[in-house]
């Protein structure tokens, strides 16, 4: 790639992050640097949702190569090679649509980089002058470091030809990312708001290790998710809540989940066997069962508590959603929008259930330094 084609791209990053930096440096907000973790996560969850569309219409290769779309930074410029793809294959993964939301995802993901690197080169500057908690440059670090990861993911998953191993990763790692950037916020709001004791912290820390356990699970079964999606698995079952008319139907384990192979092969380079894929999908759906019942525990522990309780009703509301958006894709033929709300509801709850995580955790700490002081 040409470097002035890396040069625009650059440029086009640069301009994706300067309305939201524009609308933080003029906000009324006297915490900008707080405000900026949560533009960074809002367009983070848009990032993951608009990757979710992405892979949902095949356009992971609506542009074959990386970080350009066949060398150029934009596919006007690219018009030519884009135009011949598409005649040669009308509905192959290369189409001027395809293309045009491969790289606004891509755009989306620069811009999502300079902010971070906003954060963190303020972080740095302020903890230089001040050494104030709230500008604490470990996490930001961290961020920038997973967001370098998450590009190099990126452009894997697109030169490997959507192998499932790699855009599941790279699924994971953008969770992963907004997870951080929750947890930065969480930081910085109880610093600006000082929580007062409150609870028991015998019955917190119970509730602390279900929230832990919690994110596990909501992983695990996003990472299944992400499985299911990138092996086109989702209508492998096509009823609910048998598979095929049985509760057992006939499955593939060993092909199904063998990480490291081509997208719709076996690690021979065989054609992928359908009950591998029904295996796939089956798996995630019955993981579902233990979500819930995690979850549910977890939403029933809290709601005890009044500090908690909005906490609560709102994760409980979102593990409905999620339910009901999860057997509506299978029951209504796979409608993309469902499809996308489903993924959005997966991103919705890592958010909820880190910023449940650090509440918990902080009011503990509080409450000990109560403790302690008395």
């Amino acid at each position: 790639m040409q470097t002035s084609s890396l040069l625009q791209l650059a440029l086009m990053g640069v301009l994706v992050a300067t309305l939201p930096l524009a609308m933080v440096w003029m906000s009324a907000d006297a915490n900008k640097f707080r405000k900026l973790v949560w533009v960074a996560v809002f367009l983070t969850f848009d990032l993951i949702v608009f990757g979710a569309f992405t892979r949902l219409t095949d356009s992971g290769l609506g542009c074959p190569d990386w970080p350009g779309c066949y060398g150029m930074a934009n596919p006007f410029l690219a018009h030519e090679q884009i135009a011949a793809a598409e005649a040669a294959m009308p509905t192959g993964p290369v189409t001027v649509a395809k293309a045009w939301i491969e790289m606004i995802h891509r755009y989306l993901a620069m811009g999502i980089g300079v902010l971070i690197m906003a954060l963190l080169f303020t972080a740095t500057v302020q903890w230089r002058k001040t050494k104030a908690q709230a500008f604490k440059p470990g996490i930001p670090l961290a961020l920038f470091v997973f967001v370098c990861i998450q590009g190099a993911f990126g452009a894997w998953t697109v030169t490997l030809k959507l192998q499932p191993a790699i855009v599941t990763i790279h699924l994971l790692l953008g969770m992963g990312l907004l997870a951080l950037l929750a947890w930065l916020g969480g930081r910085e709001d109880y610093l600006m708001h000082p929580p007062r004791p409150a609870g028991d912290n015998a019955a917190l820390r119970s509730i602390r290790t279900l929230a832990i356990l919690a994110a596990v699970v909501v992983t695990v079964q996003i990472a299944l998710g992400g499985w299911v999606s990138t092996n086109y698995a989702t209508m492998a079952c096509d009823e609910f809540p048998l598979c095929d008319g049985q509760l057992l139907p006939p499955m593939d384990f060993e092909h199904g989940f063998h990480l490291w192979r081509e997208l719709g092969k076996t690690a021979a380079g065989h054609y992928l066997p359908f009950p591998a894929l029904v295996a796939i999908h089956w798996v995630h759906r019955n993981f579902a069962i233990v979500v819930v019942g995690v979850l549910g525990l977890l939403v029933w522990r809290a709601w005890r508590h009044a500090w908690l309780a909005n906490h609560a009703r709102w994760l409980a509301l979102l593990l409905v959603v999620q339910l009901l958006t999860g057997i509506a894709t299978v029951y209504l033929d796979f409608p993309l929008a469902i499809a996308v709300m489903h993924n959005a509801g997966a991103a919705l709850l890592v958010l909820l259930v880190t910023m449940l995580n650090y509440r918990v955790k902080h009011q503990i700490e509080v409450n000990g330094a109560e403790n302690r002081a008395t």
